[in-house]
């Protein structure tokens, strides 16, 4: 056994142990005498990831980056890495930055393009993240996955009907699945609080598959939003007629935390119940308490001074 062999495996037992700062130690004297040797170094940034020290972690992953860019066969592996740490740190700057680069030296790669549009998405910028999708669909025009990014982005740029369009055309592409790609659009009107626009779209998913409970409880949501509580109970009634019968508890729960949200309380405490009469599940009697509580709070703050 080399010097160098008995010092890697020195230091993977003091990591074993949580003794980070030793091994990073080991790590870096082994890694000076054997710096063309990327698994060191890959060892001394997991080593600092793990102690937490995360700036000393990206600074060994960029040195591998560096390293990866210029092959023609990108492996990436930092590449990954670095995206990972970058959206858990929500340094999006850095993360645009490693996309750019990735995608100046491979620029058909079609992840690493998806990459980039997320990463303009996340800071914001719309029109280029869209420009970047046009450009994948010259390179693939079959791909739904890219003309569902594509809908993502032309909505987030304000162009509603351009992403309905881009999500219709995804639909097209995977009929069997074309409920699936139209409830996305859905589900960005609904988060853009555009209940209207969200029920259209979900309707259109129903039309294709209305033994989807999922549809129903996402309708009655959005009714909620627009404050059509009764005709939010009934379609959420409609979800439990088409769903399991094991499931009914939760879809009730999950209307009385959407009327609890709307501030609909005495509603919201009726759905605990209905779905405590289905499963006698904790979560379900907290939030009852929590209804219950909320109405005698209401009560209490609406009772005239004396």
């Amino acid at each position: 056994m080399t010097d160098k062999d008995a010092k890697l495996i020195q230091a993977e037992n003091l990591l074993k142990q949580n003794q980070h700062s030793r091994a990073i130690k080991i790590l870096k004297e082994v890694y000076k005498k054997n710096s063309s040797e990327e698994s060191i170094l890959l060892k001394l940034a997991w080593a600092y990831y793990d102690s937490g020290d995360i700036k000393k972690a990206i600074g060994c992953f960029r040195e591998l980056f560096e390293r990866e860019l210029p092959r023609k066969v990108f492996a990436g592996f930092a590449f990954d890495e670095l995206v990972r740490i970058y959206k858990q740190e929500k340094d999006f700057c850095s993360l645009v930055e490693i996309c750019q680069r990735a995608v100046a030296s491979q620029p058909d790669d079609i992840n690493l393009l998806m990459e980039l549009v997320n990463a303009y998405l996340l800071t914001g910028r719309s029109q280029e993240a869209c420009a970047v999708c046009e450009k994948m669909l010259n390179l693939e025009s079959d791909n739904s996955a890219i003309y569902c990014l594509w809908g993502n982005a032309l909505f987030t740029a304000g162009l509603f009907a351009e992403s309905e369009r881009a999500y219709s055309r995804a639909a097209r592409i995977d009929l069997e699945q074309e409920d699936y790609y139209l409830f996305k659009l859905a589900i960005l009107f609904q988060e853009a609080e555009n209940h209207k626009e969200a029920i259209r779209i979900v309707r259109k998913c129903i039309a294709k598959n209305p033994d989807n409970p999922l549809y129903y409880c996402f309708w009655g949501d959005s009714l909620i939003g627009l404050n059509q509580i009764k005709e939010a109970c009934r379609i959420y009634d409609q979800a439990v007629q088409c769903g399991e019968r094991k499931n009914t508890g939760a879809y009730y729960n999950r209307l009385g935390n959407s009327l609890m949200k709307a501030r609909r309380f005495s509603e919201a405490a009726l759905s605990f119940r209905k779905a405590l009469e289905q499963e006698t599940n904790p979560a379900y009697y907290n939030n009852l308490i929590s209804a219950c509580r909320a109405i005698e709070h209401e009560d209490g703050t609406q009772k005239p001074s004396s």
